[in-house]
């Protein structure tokens, strides 16, 4: 237990609950490993050939899941033969479109690039949402405008304990990551895996909401579940 005198007035607070404060606010605070986003350091960025998380154009991944809320979910990843150019760097857009009990609510194009030494980077998206109509564009943002900064989705040489940002645009996306294992024993509808490594994903802008993602190697996303703050997870079920 801790004594805490304010005012004259006895305050008795176990150690515990300042240790879980405490924890919850270092989260947050952590100093995240992100080199900057260089054009120097993409010789061939369309490259995208991590193991944990490669890009071929033309594969589709499927999952199923549920939403926030807990509705039911459909997740289609495309990867594209279309690029774009941000901050000099040719990148590869993948195509993430939701569906959520039948109905489409969101689709986005994501921008991702190799450096030379094999950290994929997450650099915008372009979201279009069909259920808010005030701003359908909602979380879009893009690496080089208005200070956003590119992220990394996945490193060359993930180590436990590592926390880096996977997106950086202030108030509209806020991600960063901790790799919590490498050797998880992981089974979704596709099949079953070993040697998966797992991260944990939190944002200073939904500080409730605690996520884990699973990622295989040579397939590369194969589950997500949220923690607390939501019902949202997908496992996947299909590629093409």
């Amino acid at each position: 237990m801790k004594t805490v005198y304010r005012d004259a007035l006895l305050v008795v607070i176990p150690v515990t609950f300042l240790a879980m404060i405490s924890a919850s606010l270092i989260e947050f605070r952590v100093q995240a490993q992100t080199p900057a986003f260089d054009k120097s350091n993409f010789h061939d960025p369309l490259k995208i050939d991590n193991k944990y998380y490669s890009l071929k154009p033309g594969v589709i991944m499927g999952y199923n899941g549920t939403d926030e809320e807990g509705k039911s979910m459909r997740d289609i990843i495309t990867i594209t033969n279309d690029t774009k150019e941000i901050q000099g760097v040719p990148t590869r857009v993948v195509n993430d479109t939701v569906f959520v009990e039948g109905k489409l609510v969101e689709t986005t194009n994501d921008w991702y690039a190799q450096d030379d030494k094999g950290n994929v980077w997450y650099v915008g998206e372009d979201t279009t949402g069909f259920t808010n109509k005030k701003n359908p564009h909602e979380g879009s943002w893009e690496s080089g405008v208005k200070g956003a900064k590119g992220g990394l989705i996945m490193l060359a040489e993930p180590k436990v304990g590592i926390t880096y940002d996977q997106e950086f645009a202030k108030g509209v996306a806020e991600d960063k990551a901790t790799v919590l294992s490498l050797d998880d024993n992981v089974s979704v509808p596709y099949g079953s895996y070993s040697n998966v490594i797992k991260t944990k994903e939190f944002s200073a802008l939904e500080p409730d909401v605690l996520e884990q993602k699973y990622y295989a190697a040579n397939v590369g996303d194969i589950k997500e579940k949220t923690l607390k703050g939501s019902k949202e997870g997908i496992e996947l079920v299909e590629i093409k």
